[in-house]
């Protein structure tokens, strides 16, 4: 597919009702946000990521998705900030529950790496999709996320370079995205010679039929060789690496000496968590009108670096900086396991990019592993 391909497919999914998602520029990061045509894709730009450091440089002449991941990441459109859970309106001497229910955006997301796809699975697990009762019944499913991923079409993007804050690989997954990963359908840009072109892999029947009304040619070998040397290439610039068996290492050491050394540099300023793909903590905050007649409920984005996410009556279980940064590593790497069956992190980087002081999570694992139990 050529560029006017991809033009065309944008343009196809708003007329058969989806609300393209893209890669954008804006306030010096890429970001996800709504696109409307190729105008808007970060035309010709890259990145350069290292611990606390993230700026935007100049890229291939005419690529749109030759950037890395950045501080945004699609868990902000399938389980947002801000959510309403219910509104009530005075009556008489009660109040009366709004039952109206929200129809649910249907959202097409343009540029989803492989490690973005890992992390909606692992979401997938936390809020119960995909389950027999996904389409919302049962105590233990989020219907909200439920009708947002239910209706969401997923148009991957395989990355050509990797970052030095990545480590996907030593996470379990790929550069390229894989048949299993729960996509509709996947690009793999070419950069722009002659040609400006993408490889598009089918990974569902949706996917499939969305193609079919667009412009293109057949693979050739050739091709295939190309998308197959630029995933060798990406494999081999990780800049970044998780020592393995890393699950069992945090559990015997829980009380090592590293754990004061990062909370001396920590500042519990709960970046990490906001831009990381797969974290879900949350609060509920009730409200009301200064005439008390209307009252609403809303549930927000929260951290386990918040003093007051482990608060209980008598204050709070974790107290330290050194005791919260213990739970969010030993819960992402280690106890993620046994709720999930896998790891809650997925190897993307962000947490140490987006680290005001630069902390790293692969370092403070190898740390521990090398002089710990």
């Amino acid at each position: 597919m050529d560029e006017a391909g991809l033009a065309s497919l944008i343009t196809l999914l708003t007329k058969v009702g989806y609300q393209p998602i893209g890669p954008k520029v804006r306030d010096g990061a890429i970001v996800y946000e709504e696109i409307d045509s190729l105008a808007d894709l970060p035309v010709g730009f890259a990145d350069e990521q290292e611990g606390g450091k993230y700026r935007l440089v100049a890229g291939t002449k005419g690529s749109f998705f030759e950037y890395l991941v950045g501080p945004t990441s699609w868990k902000r459109y399938l389980f947002p900030p801000t959510h309403k859970l219910w509104s009530a309106e005075q009556k008489g001497k009660g109040f009366e529950i709004d039952k109206t229910k929200a129809e649910a955006p249907a959202y097409a997301f343009i540029g989803v790496r492989s490690c973005e796809l890992n992390a909606m699975k692992i979401q997938d697990k936390v809020f119960g999709f995909g389950r027999e009762d996904h389409e919302g019944a049962g105590i233990f499913s989020d219907p909200n996320y439920v009708a947002r991923r239910s209706k969401a079409l997923i148009i991957a993007v395989n990355c050509s370079r990797a970052g030095k804050t990545c480590f996907c690989t030593s996470m379990g997954g790929d550069p390229h995205v894989k048949e299993d990963q729960g996509f509709d359908l996947a690009l793999t840009e070419f950069a722009p010679q002659q040609t400006h072109e993408f490889m598009v892999e089918v990974g569902s029947e949706r996917g499939r039929l969305i193609l079919e009304l667009l412009p293109y040619r057949a693979v050739t070998s050739h091709d295939t060789d190309r998308a197959a040397s630029q995933a060798r290439k990406a494999r081999g610039e990780m800049g970044r690496k998780m020592p393995p068996d890393i699950k069992d290492v945090l559990k015997r050491n829980l009380d090592h000496k590293r754990w004061d050394d990062v909370a001396n540099r920590c500042l519990s300023c709960a970046n990490c968590t906001m831009v990381c793909p797969t974290c879900f903590c949350s609060t509920v905050q009730d409200s009301t009108d200064l005439k008390g007649e209307k009252t609403e409920r809303t549930r927000t984005w929260d951290s386990c670096f918040s003093v007051d996410f482990s608060y209980i009556h008598g204050g709070a279980i974790r107290p330290e900086t050194k005791s919260r940064y213990r739970q969010w590593m030993t819960h992402k790497l280690s106890n993620w396991y046994e709720q999930y069956g896998s790891s809650g992190c997925v190897g993307c980087g962000r947490c140490i990019t987006w680290c005001p002081v630069g902390i790293d999570i692969t370092e403070e694992a190898r740390v521990i592993k090398s002089t710990g139990k």
